[in-house]
């Protein structure tokens, strides 16, 4: 909320979001001749389809004020979409300008008398709602001027010529540090306290009422060089607070958390027990080979005729491969280092952290897998290299510049590579740990917090996202060496590198993500085939308007691979796919899961990390057509077919900047019932939430597991089998659902839900 004053002296309370669908009337109302003539003739539905953020300002009584729409490649034609970026460096080598911190203006509109105002507003807005956003560009005819309202933000720096026609556009550019600047980082100092008490206050009480008034000044006092304290501010005035110490639990972490992907958070020794007994691997198949899968990704508890259970499904995706840092990064010196000396600083590690992902391959396996692996912990004997968040708040205003912190606190912490930060299960997410990697802890975990790590080569901005070359394969074998489907990635890079479609014509692509000439992510891709299965099948239209995209604009996601310590960078890279690929959206399905030792589909490709980053689109009720009735007038085969049920995941150019949050917070649900089963589809439906922590108690396991006999189930309620399929398929693998016997202790759930209660939630 801001308060605008025009010329005049009236005043406006404004509020910013998102725009939506039905702001196009009144955004089509307050162009005027003057915004033709700078942004073209533009289609306002279409825009806002492609756009990746639009920004809305509406007052107290909900009337548009302004409206401004921003998309990540240049108009008027200047530059190609997915190569812009050459063009814009030869114009000012000054402005490092880059995919991930650079966006572009293609529509600004507002009420006359407080348009300046807005575009402030707007402006600020924008760098807020992007923390890696550096740079907004504004491109114009030549001839024209800026006006009184976008001169006041944008600065011009050259002139560049259209690809179509000979006119010339002039380049106009916004800086991040005219509206909203990175925080100033410094060491706290007692006199620090006055300041920052009234923010403390706000967040948390029971601290001062537990170690008194004066507790953030005795925290400063106790600085040494295990324990530091630091603080952001602005104007000379502390507005934000952290306290880190390099002293942490590792034992306790190592028996309640996974941190398998991570080394357990110690140097790397000769005396490491990584691996299980002799007694513990598993017994590969005569006809399996699985050389690949490392010895920790192998420790699966099996059930008799019963699949994997998500919670163990999740737990195996982080223990792939190990965090082998041979030599640490040397410390980032202030906030303002350069990208190249980023680089450099990368390019000394030898081995980084790789993760590696328990996935469905297209080829069916069979395992031997014993009851007793899950006991095993690896013993991890280096020292450790990291250190602890003790204490963080910040003021709200200043809350998207949270990360401003690390690069600071990395610098007192020469011998650490890895910060870690614990917090209650039922503490809302914040800003800050959206950055770091939440990790997924063990079933027998007694800790009532979540444990989220950050790598501080997570730091470096030099992250480049590009179409694959041949001379990329070592680096990607070496990247995806563990993962179960290493072979389906390699053979798909083989064949882009030899084609780049499949063998049946399907255009194929593969991207890579590179940092300092490492390889640390992969993304295969394919034109979606069967987009009138989907459209007909799921609620696609929730998302997208359909008929403004084209048939090659669908694409189909069949593996995403990122190194775990650069998975906040998991919403640039599909930004970048859909820029690069020329793509307006992304599909991904989720198949059911392993039964009975076996692949249900060999369509079923690989699990991707960047699950959370896409939103679940719910299914269709069907239409039961006599089709031999109809005759010609049946519908398409490509809308009839029956194929294997799946939960379908979406991403678009709309939401690739759209935020996520994290609900940690535990949720059983007792009974397997149509209510039960429906309570838990509301919750995994919502797309703007990710709910964490889901626990299903039932007598009779999962709907559809046939766990009773044929005469036993009679005497159960009958349920739809179409609504169960597709209800059973939808719950996502990214989410810790967990189903427990009613001989449970209840005890150890926060939250009981009973069949009652959900009648009136749901």
């Amino acid at each position: 909320m801001s308060v605008l004053t025009s010329p005049r002296g009236k005043v406006e309370v404004v509020h910013c979001r998102r725009t939506e669908s039905q702001d196009i009337y009144c955004i089509k109302n307050l162009i005027r001749k003057f915004t033709q003539k700078l942004f073209g003739n533009l289609n306002i539905i279409y825009l806002l389809e492609k756009a990746n953020l639009a920004i809305t300002l509406h007052n107290d009584q909900e009337e548009i004020m302004a409206q401004a729409t921003f998309l990540d490649y240049p108009n008027w034609n200047i530059a190609t979409q997915d190569d812009w970026v050459s063009v814009f460096r030869e114009l000012d080598s000054d402005i490092p300008c880059t995919p991930l911190n650079t966006l572009f203006m293609h529509l600004f509109v507002a009420v006359e008398e407080y348009s300046v105002g807005c575009c402030k507003e707007i402006i600020r807005t924008v760098f807020k709602a992007v923390p890696d956003l550096h740079f907004v560009f504004l491109i114009v005819p030549s001839c024209m001027s800026l006006g009184s309202t976008l001169i006041t933000a944008f600065s011009q720096v050259g002139c560049v010529p259209s690809l179509t026609n000979d006119e010339d556009f002039a380049v106009h550019v916004c800086h991040r540090q005219n509206h909203y600047p990175q925080l100033h980082i410094r060491k706290a100092r007692v006199e620090d306290h006055d300041d920052l008490m009234p923010i403390f206050l706000h967040h948390d009480t029971i601290l001062k009422e537990t170690y008194g008034e004066y507790f953030l000044a005795e925290l400063i006092e106790a600085q040494d060089e295990e324990n530091h304290a630091v603080v952001c501010e602005v104007e000379g005035v502390a507005v934000g607070f952290m306290s880190v110490c390099s002293q942490v639990n590792l034992q306790l972490l190592h028996k309640c958390f996974d941190l398998g992907p991570f080394h357990g958070l110690c140097i790397p020794h000769q005396d490491d027990i990584l691996e299980p007994p002799q007694e513990f691997s598993i017994h590969e198949s005569s006809d399996s080979k699985l050389e690949n899968i490392s010895e920790e990704s192998q420790k699966i508890v099996k059930e008799p005729q019963e699949a994997v259970s998500l919670e163990t499904r999740e737990s195996i995706q982080r223990k792939g491969a190990e965090a082998t840092v041979e030599e640490a990064l040397s410390p980032v010196v202030s906030e303002n280092t350069s990208e190249v000396e980023d680089s450099e600083k990368l390019s000394q590690v030898s081995s980084m952290v790789y993760m590696g992902y328990y996935t469905s391959h297209r080829s069916s396996l069979s395992l031997s897998l014993p009851e007793d692996t899950s006991s095993f912990r690896p013993v991890y004997r280096g020292a450790s290299t990291a250190f602890c968040i003790q204490l963080f708040f910040i003021d709200k205003k200043y809350e998207a510049r949270s990360l401003d912190f690390m690069n600071f606190v990395f610098h007192l912490f020469h011998d650490k590579d890895f910060c870690i930060i614990s917090v209650p299960h039922l503490t809302p997410e914040f800003v800050l740990i959206q950055s770091f990697v939440k990790v997924v802890p063990f079933n027998n975990c007694t800790l009532d917090q979540d444990l989220y790590i950050f790598h501080r080569a997570g730091l470096l901005k030099t992250i480049k996202i590009r179409l694959a070359t041949l001379s990329d394969t070592p680096g990607v074998e070496k990247l995806v060496s563990t993962l179960m489907p290493s072979k389906s990635i390699l053979e798909d890079l083989k064949q882009y590198n030899e084609a780049r479609r499949d063998p049946d014509g399907t255009p194929l692509q593969v991207f890579v993500a590179e940092v300092a000439e490492q390889v640390v992510g992969i993304a295969v891709i394919r034109n979606e085939m069967d987009i009138e299965y989907i459209r007909s099948h799921y609620n696609i239209e929730d998302f997208i308007y359909f008929n403004h995209h084209q048939r090659e604009e669908h694409g189909h996601l069949y593996h995403f691979v990122l190194n775990p310590i650069f998975r906040h960078y998991t919403k640039f890279f599909l930004k970048e796919i859909l820029r690069l690929g020329y793509k307006s959206c992304l599909y991904y399905p989720v198949y059911p899961q392993v039964k009975e030792s076996k692949v249900q589909s060999p369509k079923a490709h690989s699990l991707t990390s960047a699950l959370h980053y896409l939103v679940p689109v719910r299914p269709r009720r069907q239409i039961v057509y006599p089709l031999e009735k109809l005759g010609i007038n049946a519908p398409s085969k490509e809308v009839s077919k029956d194929t294997l049920s799946y939960a379908l995941n979406h991403t678009n150019r709309k939401l690739s900047l759209e935020p996520k949050i994290t609900i940690n917070a535990k949720i059983v649900v007792v009974g397997a019932s149509n209510v039960g089963i429906s309570f838990l589809e509301t919750l995994v439906f919502c797309s703007h939430l990710k709910f964490s922590n889901l626990t299903l108690i039932s007598t009779y396991g999962l709907p559809g597991k046939k766990l009773l006999g044929n005469e036993q189930r009679k005497f159960l309620a009958n349920e739809s089998h179409a609504r169960r399929r597709w209800i059973l398929a939808s719950i996502r693998p990214t989410e810790r659902f967990q189903t427990a016997a009613c001989g449970g202790t209840p005890a150890q759930f926060p939250v009981i839900i009973s069949p009652s209660t959900m009648r009136r939630i749901a």
